[in-house]
């Protein structure tokens, strides 16, 4: 396996797609209103599961995709940069795959039936259980937060790099 020094057109379009995705989840699950005990979820739950689960499979295809063709650290980075680096990148990579698979549980766990889109119907993982998916929903809600507190974290590094360290680290995700 050979590593590489840039990332390739895969990496950057399952990176891009992510950052997509994610910017339309995080409005949806907050402006989606509650669904309470024995209600069924409307277009708002149908469209946030549908997209986690979009999510999750691009999520899924990224890692599988970076350990197959991995991308050397950058070699003008500090040691403690490259370290952190890394953390974050893969912090970002489990909190995805947390964040996806407990939203996933949660709504299985709630007993609905969703469909994908509109399309077709989901699987669920689990059965009605209210008890495990109340811990399960606080699970998702945890991730969540940490997942947005590391993406800030990430941003904000990607800015320092364009910016402060004018490096032209960052060129290494953008397009073309």
């Amino acid at each position: 396996m050979e590593t590489r020094l840039q990332y390739g057109t895969p990496a950057k379009i399952f990176h891009w797609l992510i950052v997509a995705l994610l910017l339309v989840q995080y409005p949806i699950g907050w402006l989606m209103p509650d669904i309470h005990r024995g209600q069924q979820p409307g277009a708002g739950m149908t469209f946030h599961v549908s997209f986690g689960i979009l999510m999750l499979v691009f999520i899924v295809l990224r890692m599988a995709w970076r350990l197959t063709h991995p991308v050397a650290p950058e070699s003008s980075l500090q040691p403690w940069q490259r370290l952190s680096s890394g953390v974050v990148h893969w912090l970002l990579y489990a909190l995805v795959l947390a964040t996806t698979v407990t939203g996933w549980l949660f709504a299985s766990f709630r007993g609905w039936s969703l469909q994908f889109f509109y399309l077709t119907p989901l699987p669920m993982l689990a059965s009605d259980n209210a008890a495990a998916g109340k811990a399960i929903d606080g699970l998702h809600q945890a991730a969540e937060w940490a997942l947005l507190v590391v993406i800030g974290i990430h941003v904000a590094s990607a800015l320092a790099h364009v910016f402060i360290y004018r490096d032209r680290v960052m060129q290494r995700m953008l397009p073309g």
